[in-house]
């Protein structure tokens, strides 16, 4: 399927932490794959840039995203309410290759890198792959129930708060477990997960962020330096195999 730029309908926008919010909104046949994000928007004079947001689970009917409030822009998608129109690019992105993926894989998530691997866990499910999470938070916990359908085992580490591990995700991770690691989140901890993930020779998918302007990649201005050169996050990303991200991984 192309990708298609299209109005939707805000079904639900619920908040389930002090800064993350949970938004479903009318699918309209948009096609996605695990890894894959929207470009959102709901304003029409003020803002002129939409804002891309991963896509944390789909329905034949619906999108699902989770964002957290960072800015302007999400601050304005937060106040969404059902009913309301809201425009969507997408889905676009290179997504995680699933056709490459087989056996054992750990996925693995910082922050509010964790809801776009929560589809990414599913899909890899349906295909057969056993799947186990590696969730990371600073102080509260969310999204946890949309990985128990379809993994294995899932880890837990807080940084602040009380509950799981009191420590950094990557702590847990045993990458020689695995046939292959997804991550997605912050870039130190990405980093990190390459380096482990070098170590023991497994392969490694991460999934950059960088401040997006157009999402097709005709502005270039999300272009990230690789072994093969610049590449522009938005249409040869967001994934990425680690080894031409980190040199040292």
């Amino acid at each position: 399927m192309a990708v298609k730029y299209f109005q939707s309908t805000v079904l639900s926008n619920i908040q389930i932490t002090d800064d993350i919010f949970v938004m479903t909104v009318l699918r309209h046949g948009a096609s996605v794959s695990a890894g894959q994000f929207f470009m959102l928007k709901c304003w029409d004079q003020e803002l002129t840039l939409m804002r891309p947001i991963s896509v944390f689970q789909a329905t034949e009917e619906h999108l699902l995203f989770m964002y957290r409030i960072v800015g302007q822009g999400t601050r304005k998608l937060a106040m969404l309410q059902e009913g309301d129109p809201i425009s969507l690019l997408g889905g676009l992105g290179n997504g995680y290759p699933l056709e490459q993926l087989h056996g054992r894989i750990a996925v693995l998530g910082g922050g509010v890198g964790i809801p776009p691997l929560s589809l990414t866990a599913r899909m890899l499910q349906e295909q057969g792959c056993t799947v186990d999470a590696y969730l990371g938070y600073r102080d509260q916990l969310f999204a946890l129930d949309a990985f128990e359908p379809y993994c294995a085992n899932i880890f837990v580490s807080s940084e602040q708060g009380p509950e799981g591990y009191r420590g950094f995700i990557t702590d847990l991770l045993k990458p020689e477990s695995y046939d292959a690691v997804l991550t997605c989140g912050p870039e130190v901890m990405m980093r990190k997960v390459a380096q482990l993930c070098a170590a023991q020779q497994v392969t490694c998918w991460c999934s950059m962020e960088h401040r997006m302007a157009c999402g097709i990649g005709a502005c270039l201005g999300c272009s990230i330096p690789t072994s093969e050169g610049m590449k522009r996050v938005c249409k040869d990303g967001p994934i990425f195999l680690s080894t031409h991200l980190f040199q040292e991984a």
